[in-house]
């Protein structure tokens, strides 16, 4: 029988997707509120790599991503999803245009030495079941020197800023290890 052991705490990471910069700044803002300082916060990118939320999100996409400070435990993702999709029907709520039906996607996951993983509600057969709906993915996973996607990774994640991005976020983690003893 192998050997139950505790697991080291992770980065949580939360994704943006909205064609407002002013959307993602309010996302921004519940990170914050919620999880502390922010550790990593990559730039803008422009998501261009599918249009398969246009009908939903409207045209010329932004994304960016925040890494907090505080790590968080694992088994905690199914009910940072479910709060991070509360954020989402808040803001539709609050914010109506026209005729996007959803100005605001919201993706958290936790980021390890060894592994991207993001939550999502949607079930396939390389996700996992959490709880409460929530299933989990291992987006990419960290091997050499690098992130490797894997067939069923999107395809903004296969692209190099976002792996420069998680690699920023890599380091820290490592550095946090390393001070905390972790």
């Amino acid at each position: 029988m192998g050997e139950i052991r505790s697991q080291r705490p992770a980065l949580l990471i939360v994704g943006a997707l909205s064609m407002s910069v002013s959307a993602l700044e309010w996302i921004h803002d519940r990170v914050v509120s919620q999880w502390g300082p922010i550790a990593c916060e990559s730039e803008i990118f422009d998501f261009n790599q599918t249009s398969y939320y246009d009908q939903e999100m409207g045209l010329n996409l932004k994304k960016q991503f925040w890494a907090a400070e505080k790590l968080i435990d694992r088994a905690d993702l199914a009910e940072i999803k479910q709060r991070t999709n509360g954020w989402e029907v808040e803001y539709a709520d609050e914010y109506k245009s026209g005729d996007v039906v959803r100005p605001i996607n919201c993706d958290p996951g936790y980021l390890t030495e060894a592994k991207l993983v993001l939550a999502t509600t949607k079930n396939r057969d390389h996700r996992i079941y959490l709880s409460d709906g929530i299933f989990a993915e291992v987006t990419l996973y960290y091997q050499g020197h690098g992130w490797q996607d894997s067939r069923w990774t999107y395809p903004d994640y296969r692209t190099a800023p976002y792996h420069a991005f998680f690699d920023r976020c890599r380091e820290f983690l490592r550095e946090r290890y390393q001070e905390e003893d972790v």
